[in-house]
């Protein structure tokens, strides 16, 4: 992968219709924003899918807090 986890962040965020652009970093804390729901987190494992053929489950996401470590479980499994 050779996006860092900012640009990372920012191809995600063009996928979410509803979230004000510029409104989350690889830090945010993604369950805890008030517009986040389960649509997102199926939209997040199509993204990665697509973007980096990766195959992200309920359980990578159920291990995660923040996108950062999204990114850091696509990042591992193109390795």
């Amino acid at each position: 992968m050779t996006d860092t986890a900012e640009e990372f962040v920012s191809k995600l965020e063009i996928e979410f219709d509803d979230f004000e652009p510029g409104t989350i970093t690889p830090e945010t804390k993604y369950r805890e924003m008030e517009e986040w729901s389960s649509m997102h987190a199926l939209i997040v494992i199509a993204f990665i899918n697509a973007e980096y053929n990766v195959t992200l489950n309920g359980e990578d996401l159920r291990n995660t807090e923040t996108l950062l470590d999204i990114y850091n479980i696509t990042k591992s499994k193109l390795n």
